[in-house]
């Protein structure tokens, strides 16, 4: 993996870290998880989104660091092996979907997404592109995660606000 400027001029971390405090407020992230909330209902999947301004300093692959904080968030911790992490790293610019092994989805489909993603951040749609990439992710969900019984104790197994690493 090459380190670009930005990374080695301490760039990455320092509007990372910007992005986070300006765009990311509570507002924001409540936005997020009511659109997480509701789009729960309609499937088994779990979605967590996390936020990460900068790669810490024992990880510099993003994709790594992703599977790390699948883990580490225990999204791989339910009883339908249905979570799915949409984790981003601001100051690098990188995102990520990682889907647990009970969810039938074609990657293409989440790199689609990330693509997508992608744009809207670099166009400063913060707010509308997370929410079209949790809407996006929402969709693909709803066709491969098995539909659930709503009385079920076991829906909803993960927090639905997004999470600030």
């Amino acid at each position: 993996m090459s380190v670009n400027w930005k990374e080695l001029s301490g760039w990455a971390s320092v509007h990372g870290q910007w992005l986070r405090r300006r765009h990311f407020n509570a507002e924001m992230l409540g936005h997020l998880a009511e659109q997480i909330r509701k789009g729960e209902q309609n499937h088994s999947g779990e979605l967590v989104v996390a936020i990460e301004a900068v790669l810490p300093a024992h990880e510099a692959d993003s994709a790594q660091r992703a599977l790390e904080v699948f883990g580490r968030l225990r999204v791989w911790d339910t009883p339908l092996n249905s979570g799915v992490l949409l984790y981003l790293a601001l100051g690098q610019r990188h995102i990520h979907i990682i889907a647990d092994r009970g969810i039938q989805a074609d990657p293409a489909q989440w790199a689609r997404i990330c693509r997508e993603l992608e744009k809207d951040l670099a166009a400063r749609e913060y707010l509308s592109g997370l929410l079209t990439a949790v809407e996006a992710i929402e969709a693909v969900l709803q066709q491969g995660a098995p539909a659930h019984d709503p009385n079920d104790a076991r829906v909803n197994a993960l927090p639905d606000e997004p999470v600030l690493l």
